[in-house]
């Protein structure tokens, strides 16, 4: 069969294994080099030959064409590649247990993984002919499973997705169309995630197959590396990245190349990091929403508007409160974990597409004292403060006291070494309501984040457990005007703050932040440690210790370094109601 027949053959049976004009096209780029479709598909023909008799395969290449070689390999050899979420020894026993046939293909041993190592081998490498035939782009039974994706399961196992060919061509095929990727384009991908994830699969192996363009086997994961491989290519370029990855990159560039696309997905991507990106790099920045048991499903350009357009063919609707996604590369309705705001179908010839806002997933959504708002929402707020280089909220499994009836309270990590407690509250006091602060609020070194830039909730909760229990506080700046009437006497010649204005300050402090009444807030024990002078800073650090109670420091000076007043408060209307 000729290169025309087999990218003409799309009958629902088969499927091209790649899409690009000739077998002279560029299909790869390493380290410099220019890899041809034909010398890819000699070197899948050679590795598909050398793979075991077993059934599913971890592709450990780090490599990203070996993998995509690995990948086209073990989809001729009939088997599956294995994508979890990541490499620990539980999750390989946990694979090796579902799948008891599972090696590994590495590129770079030893590798760490408890199971059969198979090592990939170029071609002329391992004593077995180096030239093969001359190649044809193989056609794909559109029903072959050639991957299965995993979730976390409520279990403590992993929910297994499979992921057939023809289901992920359409998919991709879509993706293409709404990024303007083609072999016409001739464009360049360079992605910052690995190509084991579902994101990394899709957009920078599965995209470069389908769509004419080129790969690049590099994974650039520092700022200075991002630039010099992208320096290094002909236009036009895409970056597929992640917004954390996105946000270092230009935060510690003071120059970046050009790019003529920038594809962002895993996370929510706040509207002034898109249009930075925009600025600098000179090209679109397009968001890409979808799930691993979905697929891709949407995009927005999120410079300019916060809907979403949904890839053509995909229908979308609202059914016993959720909503439900089908037809395009959706085999079958799916309700999704996402809760989103349909708006008006776009109509473009035969085909139409759903705008909608996301508002975030369901077991993200937060409420509080009536209030409602999504962790994705809060954590957009948090990063988009001059001086946070990550951060992220918490919505605690207990409650804020561990008790039955308590208030649970949002936590919130964060990596601002330039930023003290109460500069940062006051900047996130500007974005979000008071319902939602943070208490307790950690300052940590970094966040447990994975390569596509995820925070795995597992990860995240060990890393809040394992701080210290009393830097489980909350800091608000105060201020007393340094004219306050109180000072004329108190003392003449010798101001100070007098130990009631400082308590009423805090107590003004605590009762919004915390959205109580001040008339109902009581003092309890109250001690004045060291004098407050006029126009000194004042910060309120406060915990809570049960339901309706709070210890709370009054702290004085640069840094809030000294502690000026101690005291316990307790709210009367929670004691009345819930006998504290």
């Amino acid at each position: 069969m000729s290169l025309a027949d087999v990218i003409a053959h799309d009958s629902p049976e088969t499927l091209p294994l790649l899409r690009h004009s000739s077998l002279d096209a560029v299909l790869a780029y390493q380290q410099g080099r220019m890899i041809t479709v034909r010398d890819f598909l000699k070197d899948v023909a050679h590795v598909a030959a050398s793979l075991p008799n077993r059934s599913h395969v971890l592709n450990a290449c780090t490599d990203r064409y070996h993998f995509a070689v690995g990948l086209a390999s073990a989809i001729l050899r009939r088997q599956i590649s294995l994508l979890p979420p990541s490499h620990n020894p539980e999750m390989v026993r946990q694979m090796r247990e579902i799948h008891p046939q599972v090696y590994c293909l590495s590129d770079q041993p030893p590798v760490a993984v408890d199971l059969p190592m198979w090592l990939y081998s170029a071609r002329g490498e391992d004593g077995l002919p180096a030239e093969v035939a001359e190649p044809q782009i193989p056609a794909i039974y559109s029903a072959q499973v050639i991957a299965c994706v995993f979730t976390s399961g409520s279990t403590g196992r992993p929910t297994e997705h499979v992921k057939c060919w023809g289901s992920l061509v359409r998919n991709v095929l879509a993706e293409a169309r709404r990024l303007g990727v083609s072999a016409r384009s001739g464009h360049c991908l360079v992605g910052t995630v690995p190509p084991q994830h579902m994101y990394g699969l899709e957009s920078t192996v599965l995209l470069a197959w389908q769509s004419g363009a080129a790969m690049v086997a590099e994974r650039p994961f520092y700022p200075a590396d991002i630039s010099a491989t992208l320096s290094a290519l002909p236009s036009p370029k895409v970056l597929v990245t992640t917004p954390f990855h996105l946000r270092t990159w230009l935060a510690e560039s003071a120059e970046v190349p050009a790019v003529e696309l920038i594809v962002s997905a895993t996370a929510s991507l706040s509207t002034q990091l898109a249009l930075e990106a925009e600025t600098r790099c000179g090209g679109h920045l397009l968001e890409v929403y979808g799930s691993t048991e979905t697929g891709q499903l949407a995009t927005r350009r999120s410079a300019r508007s916060a809907e979403w357009l949904s890839f053509e063919g995909l229908n979308l609707v609202e059914r016993d409160g959720q909503t439900w996604v089908s037809g395009g590369h959706v085999e079958a309705p799916l309700a999704l974990s996402d809760v989103l705001a349909l708006c008006e179908p776009v109509v473009a010839g035969d085909l139409s597409a759903t705008r909608f806002i996301l508002h975030g997933r369901s077991a993200d959504m937060v409420n509080i004292a009536g209030k409602r708002t999504s962790l994705g929402y809060l954590n957009l707020q948090l990063n988009a403060i001059p001086g946070v280089i990550d951060g992220a909220f918490l919505w605690p499994e207990v409650d804020a006291a561990g008790s039955q009836g308590s208030v649970k309270r949002l936590a919130a990590l964060v990596v601002a070494p330039e930023l003290d407690p109460p500069r940062l509250l006051a900047a996130l006091r500007q974005r979000i309501d008071p319902a939602f602060m943070p208490r307790p609020l950690h300052f940590v070194a970094a966040l447990p984040r994975n390569a596509t830039g995820k925070l795995p909730q597992a990860a995240i909760v060990e890393l809040a457990q394992s701080l210290e229990v009393s830097a489980l506080t909350t800091f608000l700046p105060l201020h007393i005007a340094p004219d306050h009437p109180a000072f004329a006497g108190h003392f003449p010649g010798h101001p100070i703050v007098p130990g009631v204005v400082l308590l009423d300050e805090a107590l003004q402090a605590l009762a919004g932040a915390e959205g109580l009444a001040p008339s109902a807030l009581q003092v309890g024990v109250a001690k004045f440690l060291v004098p407050v002078r006029p126009g000194e800073a004042l910060a309120l650090n406060f915990r809570s210790t049960a339901p309706g109670r709070y210890a709370i420091e009054v702290r004085v000076g640069e840094g809030a370094a000294r502690v000026a007043a101690t005291a316990t408060i307790t709210f009367h209307a929670l004691t009345d109601e819930g006998g504290a």
